[in-house]
């Protein structure tokens, strides 16, 4: 998105897309609705150490603008619809933080309505509010603003005479920008295709690498590197790696242990491209050949894997897909002597659940469990083109457990792809990952392509 020119900028093409997205959101709310989004803000890591900064989601969604302590302000129908709050250009600052945008650069460079600086928000948000009948915010997000926009619409209140109009209804703005997040354009799904791409080579490096006696943090490394130099700006979140009976704690990351011989290492890391993110899982033997325990149960997970990846199709209910996983799932932890008894009575009484706690999948986008509903409060919802979500079934087998036979004690697979709904059915972004038990084996097998050991 960013061009040679140093200062912030958008392409007119990028500038189109923000406009389009601010312009389908503004019509889903209709004249009389004023909305409200905030920008993230820096926040302090440690003494006067900042964290890493990474713009909220749906404020970057809607403006391209990748500035802390910024407001956008969308009022439909209006002639200068979209006002962004954003900080001022100062060359001192700059000279220590980097350039800014600036009032002016916020029109010019990214295509908004108008621009105001951000410490005008007390005097001009009142002036935006008035003739709407409500407002579109998420209360609790941001305090500050909280504050800024519960005291403009009081001013209404205190207004001497009363004014004829004003907001007196707030409602949240989740309601709205979530259901547009939810179904993908086509230059998200091809960022999604990139940062899938990314991800894959990240995964293929990572079981390069692997070998007992190798570090877990050694393999986060060469996750990272590879998805760096690759083009990824960041890690969509923070990476599980997990080795041994690691892989049985489902949000593990501590990432500090010595592979043990004869481990299985569940990789969960996604790269994000342009502000969209990878979710991918991989688990494989760090000797490069699965044990048999190991392969049965892996041969379990991927089968539970391949049946929900064929369900999702336009009309599908988002439900059906954890109910094929579980059925799969229980069918096998039976054939493997983990559970027995009647399979549809394994399932309604959620005996499972000791091996299989969590869902199969979630939405995928911006966030890495990203916005929008599974229902609409009494049916789940239908699958749509345009929708991505991930399909990531496991068995996790604790190390304590007793009642499970020794071999499997400590297993854990969790295999997970990234799902876009198409008129044509299934589309695998992750495709390219290995996940046949053979392939990865030989994947385990080869040499590294990218990263070489480090000693000190």
């Amino acid at each position: 998105m960013r061009h040679a020119d140093p200062h912030p900028h958008l392409s007119v093409e990028d500038q189109a897309l923000f406009a389009e997205r601010r312009k389908a959101l503004m019509q889903h709310l209709g004249d009389g609705t004023v909305a409200v989004i905030p920008s993230a803000r820096m926040t302090i890591r440690n003494r006067d150490v900042e964290h890493d900064f990474r713009q909220e989601s749906t404020f970057f969604y809607l403006t391209g603008f990748d500035e802390p302590d910024s407001l956008l302000v969308l009022k439909p129908g209006a002639e200068q619809a979209a006002t962004l709050f954003v900080r001022p250009r100062d060359k001192a600052a700059e000279t220590w933080t980097g350039r800014r945008a600036g009032v002016a650069g916020a029109v010019e460079r990214f295509g908004l309505d108008d621009a105001r600086p951000i410490d005008e928000i007390a005097t001009h948000l009142p002036a935006l509010f008035e003739g709407a009948a409500r407002i579109a915010y998420t209360l609790g997000a941001d305090d500050e603003t909280d504050r800024a926009v519960l005291a403009a619409q009081h001013s209404f209140w205190k207004k001497k005479p009363k004014p004829t109009k004003g907001p007196d209804t707030l409602v949240d703005l989740r309601v709205f920008s979530h259901a547009q997040r939810l179904i993908k354009s086509a230059r998200e799904i091809a960022d999604l295709q990139r940062a899938s791409l990314i991800t894959a080579e990240a995964h293929h490096e990572v079981m390069r690498c692997a070998r007992p006696g190798v570090n877990e943090y050694e393999l986060q490394a060469a996750l990272e590197y590879v998805s760096r130099a690759a083009g990824a700006t960041r890690l969509g979140y923070s990476p599980i790696v997990a080795s041994g009976d690691n892989a049985t704690i489902l949000h593990y990351n501590t990432n500090r242990m010595v592979i043990p011989e004869d481990a299985l290492v569940l990789i969960d890391a996604g790269a994000e491209y342009n502000y969209v993110t990878a979710d991918v899982t991989r688990t494989f033997p760090a000797s490069g050949h699965f044990t048999p325990e190991q392969r049965a149960v892996y041969d379990v997970v991927l089968a539970a894997e391949r049946a929900s990846i064929a369900a999702c199709t336009v009309g599908s209910p988002y439900k059906n897909i954890h109910d094929i996983s579980v059925r799969v799932l229980v069918e096998g932890l039976v054939d493997l002597g983990l559970l027995s008894g009647s399979i549809d009575e394994l399932i309604e009484t959620q005996a499972f659940k000791r091996f299989y706690m969590h869902g199969t999948g979630h939405w995928l986008g911006m966030d890495v469990h990203d916005v929008g509903r599974y229902d609409d409060g009494k049916e789940s919802l239908a699958l749509r083109a345009g929708m991505v979500l991930t399909i990531e079934p496991g068995i996790y087998v604790d190390i304590d457990d007793e009642q499970a036979p020794a071999a499997f004690r400590g297993i854990g697979v969790r295999i997970e792809d990234d799902i876009c709904v198409t008129e044509q059915g299934p589309l695998n972004l992750t495709e390219a990952c290995v996940k046949e038990p053979e392939e990865v084996e030989e994947m385990v097998q080869s040499s590294p392509r990218f990263v070489r050991p480090v000693h000190l």
